[in-house]
């Protein structure tokens, strides 16, 4: 606890009478030479809106609580503030946003509380920290001054520039601007252009746009380069001798065709007695990104590696996430294993960890294993022949562990994702559904039964570990979809202390095929917590496990990475770690979860944006084009429709088609036409006409298309 800290507890303390300065330098025993020291913490107490003076000037606690969050603006001027560690958000209007920024931290004071049905309303009292500094947008030149119009609609001002500040960026030229001055009583913040990105339309500048907004790392230091080429490009053979040998097994790597870090490979066997042998096979990355090492340090700052359409931004280097690190076919690597023998009903029966030397025999991609599976193409059967067994062995085993899982409750939750082609220059010229085939079901089972298996060992060791944690839905989030879902007839049952996983993967089981799939998936994805690191085990409620962690990806992700360090150092010491060591390791695993969780938020929102960019890039010239669509989202402004391609954009109230005003059910999620009755559900299909598509906004509108047909009457 800081000087601070100490000083607001004093003063809570309920034996504490109010004091002024000199009688709390007097009852503290402040030595002299310390007095302004403890006027600045005063100072700054009340400058938080944590203490105030009485009228005879002595401090008191404020009376009024204020409540310290993140503001999150909504691009009509609006916004929200996220309370740390909670769901709980307050609504602050426009007239009370005191020029906050998004994603500032704030101090907030409750003008009018909430009920069931009804948000607390707050008004912003304090900008307590800045959360952004540097924006990235499009330049407008007019003469003798400028401006810049972020990207981020959500920043909700533009940002003046003097024309001594322009530094060589031409009219509607992308650049990045450092703010010099917020906004504030009505004025727009003023700034200067820092770097000159380029204009919109050239090659890969829309991706380096977002890569700039949202300051990611994109190149890696020169001092973390130089250590990574100290790293030997072959595995070291003096080494070999204290792993287990599995050269000569029929070991394969199975990934999408582009992937280039592979992490995991596998291996299946039937044994003797009638049971499975599966061997799971991962990277041991942590054998050459050593501990504080440089590489470290950088992979810990990154948290994951991130995926942008047509670049990856790597945790690691590539001489090490392509090279000596990854599990390429007929090289010889290092691993860190476990081989888990399973019986007939997908129960694990027994498992072993321990270190590897391994060469894959085969790089197989999802699609050709696919075509051996189903038998689909001659070409690809007779090129692995020899392999295929292996591979009928693996869908074998994978069918008896979905199958097992599927009884435990886990939810499968078919929401379709994307696949969008881009050509050379980096323009989408194809979106549509990603296929997934039963190859990627084996991939993912075997990951998950190996998760699970060593989540459950180290869980009962007791050693400081990162879990991946999916935690209970909140009881009234269930209360409100409940409410939907009573329309088409299903229920999710339980009490606050005993819902399980099954009563949402019962009704998934039940909408297969029906109309009202889509939209209920979807509603019960919204109704689950997102899931996150922790180093305390909570299970995961989506895959119905009590235990589960994330150790089959090591080159992408840094919690894997960290977990892999224990692991390796429970296998060096006979399973045994003193106290000391625990207790320094579990703070370690406490900072590697949050910072992991807070860098995998990053990574998601630039991937959503890159995709979200793309699409509406592909829309641009599809304007005035008619498609068939489904309401994926009903709003009080509007309705979200997804085209088959998953594509979606937004029809707002006048552009419904109709000479009608809306009221918005937020109950049943429908939008109801106070003239004609009208009425907009979701999973409602609808024709629309594409009106609009910004790909600097990225963001796409429709029309609801409606064919007159009165001349035929």
């Amino acid at each position: 606890m800081d000087r601070k800290e100490k000083i607001l507890e004093f003063i809570k303390d309920k034996e504490y009478v109010p004091m002024k300065l000199k009688e709390m330098v007097q009852v503290l025993m402040v030595p002299k030479e310390e007095t302004d020291e403890l006027r600045k913490i005063l100072d700054e107490l009340e400058a938080d809106y944590k203490i105030r003076k009485n009228r005879k000037n002595k401090y008191i606690l404020m009376d009024e609580v204020y409540i310290e969050g993140e503001f999150c603006a909504n691009q009509r001027g609006f916004g929200f503030v996220k309370i740390k560690d909670s769901d709980e958000e307050i609504h602050i209007s426009i007239e009370n946003t005191k020029n906050a920024l998004n994603g500032d931290i704030v101090l907030v004071k409750i003008v009018e509380d909430g009920n069931t049905n009804k948000t607390k309303e707050g008004k912003i009292i304090k900008i307590l920290k800045r959360g952004i500094d540097r924006v990235v947008g499009t330049f407008k030149n007019s003469r003798n001054f400028g401006f810049v119009i972020p990207d981020d609609k959500k920043i909700g001002t533009d940002i003046f520039i003097s024309k001594k500040k322009f530094n060589g960026a031409k009219d509607n030229e992308k650049v990045v601007v450092k703010i010099t001055k917020y906004p504030e009583r009505g004025k727009n913040a003023e700034g200067e252009i820092v770097e000159v990105i380029g204009n919109i339309n050239q090659a890969g500048v829309d991706m380096l746009c977002l890569i700039k907004e949202y300051n990611l790392p994109y190149e890696f230091p020169e001092f973390v380069l130089e250590e990574a080429n100290e790293i030997r490009e072959e595995i070291e053979k003096k080494d070999i001798p204290n792993r287990v040998d599995l050269r000569d097994k029929d070991i394969f790597t199975i990934d999408g065709e582009d992937a280039k870090d592979l992490d995991d490979a596998v291996l299946v066997e039937k044994l003797p007695n009638g049971n499975y042998k599966l061997g799971v096979y991962i990277a041991d990355v942590s054998y050459y990104v050593k501990e504080n090492s440089k590489l470290d340090k950088e992979a810990l700052t990154r948290g994951t590696s991130i995926y942008m359409l047509d670049r990856v931004i790597p945790m690691l280097p590539k001489r090490l996430s392509n090279g000596i690190c990854s599990l390429n076919a007929g090289k010889d690597r290092f691993t860190l294993s476990i081989e888990m023998e399973i019986d007939s009903s997908g129960k694990v029966i027994s498992s072993n960890i321990f270190k590897a030397v391994i060469n894959v025999k085969e790089r197989m991609s999802y699609t050709d294993v696919n075509k051996i599976l189903e038998n689909s193409d001659k070409a690809v059967c007779k090129k692995y022949e020899k392999y295929i067994d292996n591979f009928k062995l693996m869908e074998e085993l994978a069918k008896i562990l979905e199958k097992r899982r599927m009884v435990a409750g886990s939810l499968d939750l078919d929401i379709p994702e994307s696949k969008i082609v881009l050509d050379e220059q980096g323009k989408a010229i194809s979106v549509g559904k990603y296929e997934l085939t039963f190859a990627n079901t084996i991939i993912e089972q075997f990951m998950l039964t190996a998760n699970e298996t060593i989540a459950e060992k180290f869980y009962w060791l007791e050693a400081p570990f990162v879990y991946r944690v999916h935690e209970v839905p909140e009881m009234e989030k269930i209360t409100e979809l409940n409410k939907f879902l009573y329309s088409f007839g299903y229920k999710i049952r339980g009490s606050k202390d005993n819902i399980h996983p099954k009563e949402f993967a019962k009704i998934l089981e039940e909408i297969k095929g029906k109309p009202e799939e889509m939209i209920v998936s979807t509603l019960i994805l919204r109704t689950l917590k997102i899931a996150k690191y922790e180093s305390e085990n909570k299970g995961h409620f989506g895959i119905s496990s009590k235990f589960y962690c994330h150790f089959t990806s090591p080159i992408r992700r840094y919690p894997d990475l960290f977990i892999h360090r224990i692991i390796s150092m429970y296998l060096e010491n006979g399973y045994n770690l003193n106290e000391k060591d625990k207790g320094e390791y579990q703070k370690i695993a406490e900072i590697v979860a949050d910072k992991s969780s807070e860098r995998e938020k990053i990574a998601k929102k630039v991937e959503r944006d890159s995709v979200d960019l793309k699409k509406a890039e592909y829309m641009m010239d599809k304007i005035g084009e008619e498609y068939e669509g489904i309401v994926s989202s009903v709003t009080n402004f509007g309705i979200f429709v997804e085209l088959d391609n998953t594509v979606e954009g937004l029809v707002r109230f006048e552009n419904l088609g109709e000479n009608e005003y809306f009221n918005y059910d937020d109950e049943r999620k429908t939008l109801v036409g106070e003239r004609t009755g009208k009425t907009y559900k979701l999973g409602d299909k609808v024709r629309i006409k594409v009106i609009e598509a910004n790909k600097e906004t990225r963001k796409i509108a429709f029309y609801r298309f409606t064919i007159d047909m009165s001349h035929l009457i």
